[in-house]
């Protein structure tokens, strides 16, 4: 396995908050057929459904070994989820599809923008992803944990790490067992 890596980013995607409880778009894609931009202005009442609905689910899960293991290992993290798992274990994500509304917010959740981030809305960090994966070199590593390359950011990101000189790890299952073990092993600890 790779050794003594000065420096890691994690990219993160549904499948690390998946053993924490929140299931991914696929198994729910009436909630995700919601998150349009036109349903946000068309047909408020499904897509507050959706929000709350969604909503209810992130407010019942924890971070798993995983979320911690990042912070605990001081990763940098990029991430697609809107769960705020990685805030909740400590870390500070470049959250590429924004953040869920507050409580307050969900009545006017429909006007909202980057909470989250809908189809048909630009994604603004997008850009601050791709600017932090230019800077890795081929002395540091990004872990991609449960981020697939079905999405395209994520097989740009990857692409983009890889072009760099960057080794890129993947961890699609298991991940709040395996990403503490990867870290360990890529840290040499």
């Amino acid at each position: 396995m790779l050794k003594n890596k000065k420096r890691i980013i994690a990219f993160t995607g549904a499948g690390i908050s998946k053993e924490s409880g929140i299931d991914t778009f696929l198994e729910h894609p009436d909630v995700r057929d919601a998150l349009h931009r036109h349903v946000a202005q068309t047909d408020v009442p499904r897509y507050q459904k959706a929000i709350r609905s969604m909503k209810h689910q992130i407010d019942q899960a924890e971070p798993n070994d995983a979320h911690y293991a990042l912070y605990e290992y001081d990763v940098e993290v990029i991430t697609m989820n809107i769960d705020g798992l990685h805030e909740k274990a400590g870390s500070k994500p470049i959250n590429l599809h924004g953040t869920m509304p507050s409580e307050d917010e969900l009545d006017i959740c429909h006007t909202l923008y980057n909470k989250p981030v809908l189809y048909g809305d630009m994604a603004p960090n997008y850009e601050v992803a791709m600017q932090k994966i230019l800077t890795l070199t081929e002395d540091d590593a990004l872990l991609v944990i449960g981020a697939s390359m079905s999405t395209a950011i994520s097989a740009q990101l990857q692409v983009m790490a890889s072009q760099q000189g960057a080794d890129v790890i993947s961890i699609q299952a298991q991940a709040a067992t395996r990403v503490r073990q990867v870290l360990q092993e890529i840290t040499n600890a």
